[in-house]
């Protein structure tokens, strides 16, 4: 089954197309540029929004629901968000189908033309803030502490699964607050969140930082964004934090009275991250052979598939497979036993391998004669015998053995395609050759950043928050610089 993948090394696009449909995590729905997201593969985001909804609450977050539907003139209050949206929007101009004359199907009824058009949400500024006007007039109604879960969508032209799509899920954070000290400390406590999801949950490392002025969100007055490298050597923007002033507050005329009662606009923020991680998931992990998924995302930490011969011993090894599941099951691990009689057990290896479960398990008579179990962990695809007792402890080890595995692998390959450079022809000759993350100067200006876009497809990812003041010389212009910055092709 595995055979299926095209390789990394031939063609990365079409192994990432391959590996997202054969491993049924998603395909293509009749919509142009929408998916289905399919049980296994909506299972894993599950899991990234169970534990990323836990991590919000603990810092006081509560979810709310928003419309789906926003008024056009919203987009027309922040002059930069519009700006910035208006070529990904859908728009609904009617509100009715009616039977066309000659009965053949159905068409648009002109005589149903909405007054206003209405904007299929690209994000929720506008309609949260419009609503918040309601929600705050002084400062003991702050700060405001909601996120949402829901789908968006951007018209997007070309479009690849999670990735990029028309549609797609995520979380969306908004928030109000008195003060602009508040607002900041707000902006980044959401990108560290990230970053340690990231890091402790996907076993993906990333570069915390600080977008250009270029490449900030439509509003905002700073960015922040955590980058991961695939291991193509393109980055991808795995979540965003914004802190938004008090541009939103002022174009939707959101006020409070302070202590002192004084009348003053609102502080605000927005974060969020979507299904693109799963992308940043497969990309970062993944082999020639299928998914490797970390085990604290994984749908299913272990499969158990037993091997027999004839129904005697199929009735004999599913007994003895049941008992060793509900032992995982009581140590908290998430296990699947595969007694399927209609696939043979090589079959169901191959299957498991491409889906990306960490850690499988045989069991056959010689086995449960001998008090043992056959061990196979995907990640390195090593195989042991084991005693069946004890085994809870021992799988619960390993899991968390595969799971800084995983992330050490990731962390050395991030680590090894970081370069410095300090010439236009080393930048040049790191982008074509190498990949990956380029440390190099720039002399802060808009018109140099879009000039090395231009030429090369390569932007700037973040300004490090963790990057030393260096003087130095801009690769492209030759101006002072006194900051690196992360370059790189990026999704």
């Amino acid at each position: 089954m595995a055979k299926v993948l095209t390789s990394r090394k031939e063609n990365y696009a079409q192994w990432y197309n391959d590996l997202v449909i054969k491993a049924g995590l998603a395909e293509n729905s009749a919509v142009r540029g929408c998916m289905v997201i399919k049980p296994y593969g909506y299972a894993i985001w599950e899991k990234m929004q169970a534990e990323l909804d836990r991590m919000f609450k603990e810092t006081g977050h509560e979810n709310a629901y928003f419309p789906l539907f926003i008024p056009k003139s919203f987009f027309s209050k922040e002059a930069d968000h519009v700006e910035g949206f208006a070529k990904e929007c859908a728009v609904v101009t009617h509100y009715r189908l009616k039977n066309k004359d000659d009965g053949q199907g159905v068409e648009v009824d002109p005589a149903a033309k909405l007054e206003e058009e209405l904007i299929v949400r690209p994000t929720s500024e506008t309609i949260i803030w419009n609503t918040y006007k309601n929600w705050i007039q002084s400062y003991r109604d702050l700060p405001i502490l909601v996120n949402q879960w829901a789908n968006v969508v951007r018209w997007e032209m070309r479009t690849r699964l999670f990735l990029r799509t028309a549609e797609f899920l995520w979380q969306e954070g908004h928030t109000a607050h008195a003060t602009r000290k508040e607002a900041e400390e707000e902006t980044r406590q959401m990108i560290d969140i990230y970053a340690d999801f990231a890091q402790n949950y996907m076993a993906l490392p990333v570069i915390q930082g600080h977008k250009s002025e270029g490449e900030r969100f439509a509003g905002a007055l700073d960015t922040l964004a955590i980058e991961a490298l695939m291991q193509d050597g393109k980055a991808l923007q795995a979540g965003t934090s914004h802190f938004l002033g008090q541009n939103f507050a002022k174009a939707f005329d959101v006020t409070f009275t302070d202590k002192t009662g004084k009348l003053d606009h609102v502080w605000a923020t927005s974060w969020g991250v979507s299904t693109r991680l799963m992308g940043a998931l497969i990309m970062g992990h993944s082999d020639d052979n299928g998914l490797v998924l970390p085990p604290k995302l994984a749908p299913h930490q272990v499969v158990i598939v037993p091997i027999y011969k004839n129904d005697e011993q199929y009735d004999t090894v599913c007994q003895k497979g049941e008992e060793i599941r509900k032992a995982l099951l009581k140590k908290g691990i998430s296990v699947k036993f595969d007694k399927r009689d209609t696939q043979k057990p090589g079959w169901k290896f191959a299957e498991y391998e491409l889906k990306g479960v960490p850690i499988r398990l045989a069991l056959g008579m010689r086995d449960i004669e001998n008090g043992t179990i056959e061990v196979a962990r995907r990640d390195t695809m090593k195989k042991e015998i084991m005693p069946v007792e004890g085994l809870p402890e021992k799988i619960s080890a390993l899991l968390d053995d595969i799971q800084e595995g995983i992330y050490n692998k990731a962390l050395k390959f991030r680590d090894d395609n970081i370069r410095y450079v300090d010439t236009w022809d080393e930048f040049i000759n790191t982008l074509e050759n190498k990949g990956g993350f380029i440390m190099a100067h720039w002399d802060g200006t808009a018109e140099t950043e879009e000039r090395i876009q231009n030429e090369t497809k390569a932007s700037i990812r973040v300004i490090p928050i963790d990057s030393r003041q260096e003087e130095g010389k801009c690769i492209y212009t030759g101006k002072p610089s006194k900051q690196r910055v992360l370059f790189a092709r990026a999704y």
